[in-house]
């Protein structure tokens, strides 16, 4: 927020990889963050760049936000019954696993080297996380109403990668086979979110190194629960590829360009 007035006033474009511009009321920002906003006049311009739910605005955008690593997988997860309100909107529980990586540099902490990772297995940020408020802006958008959720991140002994399994109970009797059928309708032509088939679930190692976002979708019948289950790398698809994504689609460029490459496992 420094640097963005500065570089837009000599007509540069910006696409800021930090929370900064990711919320469209500085008090909500203030609040999670501990901060004042020094450039409140620009969250009303600022793009929420995800997109595969804000595709057309990032073209024309001369200030996106990169989303948080978090939010892409449990948006992706849920966006497409998120639109047509097919689950109870305050029924929505968000359980994350997420590689050391995702603390960034400036975490130096003991407990974040992967050597006291190893053979552990951790929550933090219960009921607290940054990204909870984001989550729920970007929720309440797509449904088109207030979104309230739970969120639970945890740290799991593996350099990079999230995992997202998102939980919402459904409106309406739903089987596994027509939620996916709402599913292919929204990403059938998305260049990286890959709809699993029916039986088949995510795994980090499938989009490690990639900017692809693998996402399967399974109906509880029982208890009429969706559950939509996600895995990206949180340093390619949760920040910088998505940024580079964002990046072609402000210069017209092919939106594949430079990120079209698979992940380490095939």
């Amino acid at each position: 927020m420094e640097l963005a007035p500065k570089l837009l006033e000599k007509g540069v474009k910006v696409i800021d990889l930090s929370a900064d511009f990711r919320f469209r009321n500085h008090e909500t920002y203030e609040r999670w963050y501990r901060k004042s906003h020094s450039a409140k006049y620009l969250l009303a311009e600022a793009v929420y760049g995800l997109p595969e739910i804000r595709r057309e605005q990032i073209r024309n955008a001369r200030l996106v936000a990169n989303p948080g690593c978090y939010p892409v997988s449990a948006l992706l997860a849920l966006a497409p019954l998120l639109r047509r309100k097919l689950v109870h909107l305050d029924s929505i529980v968000i359980d994350s696993k997420s590689g050391v990586s995702g603390a960034g540099r400036s975490r130096l902490e003991v407990g974040y080297l992967f050597t006291e990772l190893d053979e552990d297995f951790r929550a933090y940020g219960v009921a607290n996380h940054r990204h909870t408020p984001e989550m729920e802006q970007e929720f309440s958008e797509l449904a088109g109403e207030s979104v309230r959720l739970t969120f639970t991140p945890h740290l799991v002994p593996m350099i990079r990668g999230i995992f997202t399994t998102a939980y919402a109970r459904l409106t309406e009797p739903l089987s596994t086979e027509d939620v996916h059928k709402v599913y292919e309708l929204d990403y059938a032509h998305e260049p990286f979110v890959r709809l699993l088939e029916i039986g088949e679930l995510p795994r980090v190692k499938a989009v490690v190194g990639s900017n692809f976002c693998d996402v399967s979708v399974v109906v509880d019948e029982r208890t009429q629960r969706v559950i939509a289950l996600s895995a990206i790398d949180n340093l390619v698809k949760g920040a910088s590829g998505n940024a580079v994504q964002c990046f072609n689609l402000m210069f017209n460029l092919d939106e594949r360009t430079g990120l079209w490459c698979g992940g380490i496992a095939p």
